[in-house]
């Protein structure tokens, strides 16, 4: 009576799938990344490269071209991280939070609604459902061509232009571009794009460590499989588990789930399981060289990322000869030489500078802007002036250092430029 009662509790208790938190890993993503582009910290795009003003928009910062080193820096850690993630994880980015896995699975949950039969990837539809569904799959495709301009186009602009026909060309053209790649991607590869063309499953499969995550039949358990060959029909890519590693296997997990679920009507549990490694190790199998290689790489560009984001200067300042003025007498005894300055504010706040000229003990004057300037957040501004002294005071081309303060005296940046005399007159005019 017992056995029987327990059994029954056994029959009745409902397995733990995985398929929910997939699903919501991918809207969560999904949802990230569309609404990103509309977020803005201290009245700048939170993520956007902007190339009218050659700027990064990262956190309310906007970085500067001059600065895109620092962009290049974080461009390696992110390449060291998604490093770092295969050789832990394998191909369950595949099956869990790549956009082309979320973007089919959208597309086959919608042709399943309308009645089409989906089947390893494989679509059967009547004309009247193929046709809904490309619809489906354009409009899927010019959303995310969208989403990606909106990285480089504000989407206030972005749609303003659409509307009045003023879109740059080269917003039309990655619109485009994007749209039409993932329209026939959708129409025509869907889960074959993952099979045979996906560039990160050979990748992985290269990298692949005796402690990456795998979704696996646990061979020590195959006599309690019943044959019922249910993981084969979940599959999305129509692969066998019960065969072994295959390239084709994206880690999502539903032959887990449709294991467990078939086992559970038996009251056991299912014999499809990820595990680190093949030795049952655990996360113990992390342990190992390459692995502590990359996590070192990944911690040591890292801070030196802080580092560089934290400690350098709100503003930028180059300075450079004028090339269509040459320094000119302007009285029996003086001489100005011509400069041009480019200043920017990495900053997204307005910077209040002073300009000072330091070279003592030559005495110098300035010939331009009056002080303090005002420059707004992310502002470039380009600067003429001219800096007039005693012609005597040349004959050794002195320098003098060109300082900018903010309005609590704090240096932001400073250049040297060199004073040079007029030029002399050719010796064919001497000589006359």
């Amino acid at each position: 009576m017992t056995s029987h009662a327990s059994l029954s509790t056994q029959h009745s208790k409902r397995p733990k799938l995985l398929g929910p938190w997939r699903a919501a890993l991918q809207w969560f993503f999904t949802l990230l990344v569309l609404v990103i582009p509309f977020l803005r910290v201290g009245g700048n795009s939170l993520l956007r490269l902007d190339f009218p003003t050659l700027s990064l928009h990262l956190a309310g910062t906007v970085l500067p071209i001059e600065a895109l080193w620092l962009f290049l820096l974080f461009t390696l850690l992110l390449v060291l991280f998604f490093l770092l993630v295969t050789l832990a994880c394998g191909r369950a980015w595949c099956g869990w939070a790549c956009p082309q896995t979320t973007l089919v699975d959208l597309v086959e949950w919608f042709a399943r609604r309308i009645g089409v039969q989906v089947s390893a990837g494989r679509l059967t539809a009547a004309p009247w459902q193929t046709a809904i569904l490309q619809l489906f799959c354009l409009a899927l495709a010019l959303l995310v061509g969208a989403n990606l301009v909106w990285y480089f186009v504000a989407p206030g602009e972005f749609f303003a232009g659409l509307l009045a026909g003023t879109l740059h060309w080269s917003a039309w053209t990655l619109f485009g571009t994007t749209a039409a790649t993932v329209y026939l991607d959708l129409a025509l590869l869907r889960r074959l794009f993952c099979k045979e063309f996906c560039p990160y499953g050979r990748f992985q499969s290269v990298l692949i460590d005796p402690g990456t995550l795998t979704l696996r039949y646990h061979p020590d358990e195959a006599p309690r499989c019943i044959r019922c060959d249910a993981c084969v029909k979940a599959c999305p890519t129509g692969i066998d588990i019960r065969l072994g590693y295959q390239i084709e296997c994206i880690n999502c997990g539903r032959c887990l789930d449709a294991c467990r679920e078939v086992m559970a009507q038996r009251g056991q549990t299912g014999i499809i399981r990820y595990s680190f490694g093949l030795q049952g190790r655990g996360l113990r199998a992390l342990l190992n060289l390459r692995m502590a290689l990359v996590t070192g790489a990944c911690l040591i560009v890292t801070a030196s990322l802080l580092v560089a984001a934290t400690q350098r200067s709100p503003l930028t300042l180059k300075a450079t000869r004028n090339p269509t003025l040459l320094p000119q007498i302007v009285a029996t005894d003086r001489v100005v030489n011509f400069y041009t300055a480019y200043l920017v504010n990495r900053s997204s706040q307005p910077l209040t500078l002073s300009i000072t000229v330091e070279g003592a003990p030559l005495q110098v004057r300035w010939h331009g802007p009056d002080s303090p300037l005002q420059l707004a957040g992310g502002e470039r501004r380009r600067i003429d002036f001219g800096l007039e002294t005693e012609a005597a005071q040349l004959k050794a081309t002195p320098q003098v250092e060109l300082a900018l303060r903010d309005a609590s005296g704090t240096r932001l940046a400073a250049t040297f430029l060199t004073l040079t005399g007029p030029l002399d007159k050719p010796a064919a005019n001497r000589a006359q």
